[in-house]
This record gives C-alpha cells, structure tokens and sequence, in this order.
C-alpha cells in the first residue's frame, strides 16, 4: 500500500452563518424548513445528500460546487475556509 498526500483544490462556495434572526432567509436559501424550539433558538432542517441535517445558531450553511446544500460548525467551516476579499 502507498499513501499520499492530497491537498483540497482552491474552490470558492458561498455560506452564511445561521443567526438568532435569520433562520426563515436562510432555509429559503437552501431549500430547508425553519423550527424554533423558542424565538431565541431557532434551527434550519437541511436536505442534504446524506439525509436530513440540523443547523443551530453559529452553524454555517454551505452551498457546495455542485448546489448541494449541508451545515457546518464554525470550529471546521473557519479552519477550512477564508473569506474572500473581492
């Protein structure tokens, strides 16, 4: 067996942060349905390829390249991703 490395090509995606006021914005974005356990808590149900998948506040939702939406912790999505300046 020989293992390699692999590095993730440069891909720009788009993403947003779930936020306390946002939720019902965001699941129109990415086709998801908004529940809110209280008005301060809401979360954004998401149909990914992998089945259906909670987003709380702090989440980050990604578009990926092929329109596929999923979330992400924002521990991972920032040390994956930097923001792009344009």
């Amino acid at each position: 067996m020989s293992i390699k490395e692999y590095r993730k090509k440069p891909v720009v995606i788009e993403a947003v942060q779930l936020e306390q006021n946002n939720a019902v914005e965001v699941a129109r974005w990415c086709g998801g349905e908004a529940k809110f356990m209280s008005p301060a808590m809401p979360s954004v149900f998401i149909r990914t390829l992998e089945g259906t998948m909670r987003a709380d506040v702090g989440d980050f939702i990604i578009k990926g390249v092929q329109g596929e939406f999923y979330p992400c912790k924002p521990e991972v999505f920032f040390a994956t991703y930097d923001e792009v300046d344009e």
